[in-house]
């Protein structure tokens, strides 16, 4: 079992790059399929957040979300490797920088690191997967609306600026949901 595991663990890259690289250009991947329908999200939303927060204009041309992606205090950094982004945040929230969003879905570490776990584990791209697709399912719960859902995940607040990026999030994930229904239909 254990070496089961350490082999996945040593081919994790290639698999997510077959994966996101041979795929249409608006498919939604296995894994986010399979973790959005363990957690009773639609596919095709956690794929779209996952776009809007880490997307990234690959070397094919492919644009598709980015796991060593983080956003410390509003900028956005991507990485090459796991180990590079792992470096980085830890020089970041050890120099006290609070607002650290990371990986693919873009968790941000000061109000989910108990959920996140270790700096290296909130890299994990299934884990971080795991950790945004609770958060979107508990602000579903509340609301009974995925769109509403979906501003929440980025702007959970009651304040007027609150419901304003709120607002604007849901459009902006909306516009990739609609991309990746236009190739559905194909």
């Amino acid at each position: 079992m254990k070496k089961d595991a350490r082999r996945l663990i040593l081919l994790w890259p290639l698999l997510w790059l077959s994966t996101t690289t041979s795929v249409q250009a608006n498919t939604v991947p296995f894994g986010y399929r399979g973790i959005a329908d363990r957690y009773g999200i639609p596919p095709k939303v956690l794929y779209a957040i996952a776009l809007q927060e880490s997307g990234k204009k690959l070397n094919n041309g492919a644009f598709r979300p980015w796991p060593w992606t983080l956003n410390v205090e509003g900028k956005p950094k991507r990485y090459k490797t796991r180990k590079a982004a792992w470096l980085a945040l830890k020089q970041y929230v050890g120099q006290g920088k609070v607002l650290v969003d990371i990986g693919l879905m873009q968790v941000n570490w000061h109000y989910h690191k108990k959920k996140l776990g270790t700096l290296w584990r909130a890299l994990e791209p299934y884990h971080n997967m795991r950790v945004a697709a609770g958060i979107l399912t508990s602000e579903y719960r509340k609301r009974k609306n995925w769109l509403r859902a979906i501003g929440a995940y980025h702007s959970p607040g009651s304040k007027k600026r609150q419901r304003k990026n709120a607002q604007r999030y849901r459009r902006r994930v909306s516009r990739h949901i609609a991309s990746l229904n236009k190739e559905t239909k194909r």
